[in-house]
């Protein structure tokens, strides 16, 4: 069996790094939260010009669940010790992400096309900015995809580091945490959508 010194957990049984990507979530939730709320009490207050929300943000949905998908994928081919079906996860995470980044941008688009702004009515200025805030939050995870993607290539190009690798509990539990933090992103849009649309 490990150590806790082995393993990097504390006596109550969190890694310190998991516990920060936590926080950090829980951060996060308040925030949109916050938002959301803000969001319901200005349109409550009247001058509120309703819209049709662009297809585009339901399908960026729907390519942000398959590349939650992709990652789990990612995840347990990595525990398996297969390697190039990891890179094809990661990769195809990878895409999918960018995917839904271009389907935001179109949405965003949508908006304009049909004379809803950023800086017109409250009722557009909400969504251009939550979505903007969501989006960068997805940047970040694939700015993280990229380099766990391109060490797939590079550092793990011989298959004895990629075993190396998997022996540092610091490092192995990266993977997961990265995950952990995709599917937020994946469930946090879901349930902005799913705001928009019936608020």
């Amino acid at each position: 069996m490990h150590s806790r010194e082995a393993t990097g957990e504390r006596p109550f049984g969190v890694h310190p790094q998991r516990f920060a990507l936590w926080l950090g979530i829980a951060c996060l939730i308040m925030m949109f939260a916050g938002l959301t709320s803000a969001y319901i009490v200005r349109k409550s207050a009247g001058n509120w010009v309703e819209f049709r929300l662009p297809y585009n943000f339901i399908l960026s949905a729907v390519i942000l669940m398959g590349s939650s998908v992709t990652i789990q994928w990612a995840v347990r081919a990595f525990r398996q010790e297969r390697l190039q079906a990891y890179r094809l996860a990661m990769g195809l995470t990878l895409l999918l992400g960018s995917a839904f980044m271009v389907s935001q941008y179109l949405g965003w688009k949508k908006l304009q096309e049909i004379g809803v702004f950023l800086s017109g009515n409250p009722s557009g200025s909400f969504v251009y900015v939550i979505s903007y805030l969501h989006v960068a939050h997805v940047a970040g995870g694939m700015l993280f995809l990229l380099i766990a993607f391109i060490k797939s290539l590079v550092l793990f190009s011989n298959p004895a580091n990629f075993l190396i690798y998997r022996t540092d509990s610091n490092k192995r539990i990266r993977i997961g945490m990265l995950a952990t933090y995709w599917h937020f992103v994946d469930i946090l849009w879901l349930y902005l959508l799913i705001f928009f649309l019936v608020s």
